[in-house]
């Protein structure tokens, strides 16, 4: 069966491809924004998964739907991609010196029978204190602008890392451990043997 991404950020590509799995991409066209946001942030970047699924999966038959949401969150707060320059600089000073999460909504949806599975992955990072300084000269290398939360752990953005808890490639976009389970029930089989369960923890 043909894998498609629904998501055109090469981060989410590169790890996909790391896993050696052959898949397209059919970027999905959703509105993405929290403006509105209200409640439980893993329930909200839940959903916009499974959004983005059902929207490519509307033109891709016979086929298995990866899509996924990434957001930040600090004080209930959801931290999305910057508009500019200077919402990256408000979000890296919110998160210096201090412990946020990093939650993805992951969703998996199987056009030829309907299925679909979703789990939600979190991760606890934790920011040294940031010089304003070093904020600035990081935004001007450009990283911060297209990742939310205005940093990516997997660039430049890692040496204001202190601390990890959790799944790392969560933190760059795609819980790669809870997606190998979610593709074996599909009877996608990386690695060969039996179907098992999705491990203790996940959401």
């Amino acid at each position: 069966m043909r894998v498609v991404l629904a998501s055109q950020s090469p981060r989410r590509k590169t790890l996909l491809e790391l896993i050696g799995l052959r898949f397209s991409c059919n970027p999905a066209d959703v509105d993405e924004s929290f403006d509105n946001f209200n409640g439980d942030p893993a329930a909200a970047c839940l959903e916009l998964a499974a959004s983005k699924a059902r929207a490519v999966a509307a033109q891709e038959p016979e086929a298995l739907i990866i899509a996924a949401d990434t957001i930040v969150v600090v004080d209930n707060r959801i931290l999305g991609k910057p508009r500019d320059k200077w919402e990256a600089f408000e979000m890296l000073s919110l998160l210096s010196g201090r412990e946020h999460r990093v939650i993805t909504g992951l969703c998996v949806l199987n056009t030829c029978n309907g299925s679909i599975q979703a789990a939600s992955e979190i991760t606890r990072v934790r920011f040294r204190n940031i010089q304003e300084d070093e904020i600035w000269a990081y935004i001007a290398s450009g990283e911060p602008l297209d990742k939310a939360g205005s940093y990516g752990a997997q660039g430049l953005g890692a040496v204001f890392v202190d601390h990890i808890d959790g799944c790392f490639y969560n933190v760059v976009g795609l819980p790669l451990h809870t997606l190998y389970f979610m593709l074996k029930k599909q009877g996608l089989q990386l690695l060969g043997g039996v179907e098992d369960e999705l491990p203790c923890g996940r959401h």
